[in-house]
């Protein structure tokens, strides 16, 4: 899967943040469903419209980011 096609980036929508394409739905919305442990049944039900491809590039996307991003070394 190809997030860029389900995730798009713009400054008029959502001050740029990312999105679901074609809805004000962020991706760190979907993000932080999943880090609760929410399935994506219930985050289909809770964002009607959203299909698990959409959650599935949130997820790409979010991998892609931490994979581009330089991290220095955690301290406690």
């Amino acid at each position: 899967m190809v997030y860029r096609d389900r995730i798009e980036i713009d400054p008029q929508i959502c001050t740029g943040k990312p999105v679901i394409r074609g809805t004000r739905i962020l991706v760190t919305s979907l993000l932080s469903q999943l880090a609760a442990g929410e399935s994506f049944e219930a985050i289909r039900r809770g964002f009607p419209g959203i299909t698990d491809d959409d959650i599935r590039a949130a997820i790409e996307f979010a991998k892609d980011s931490v994979d581009s991003t330089e991290l220095s070394a955690l301290k406690d």
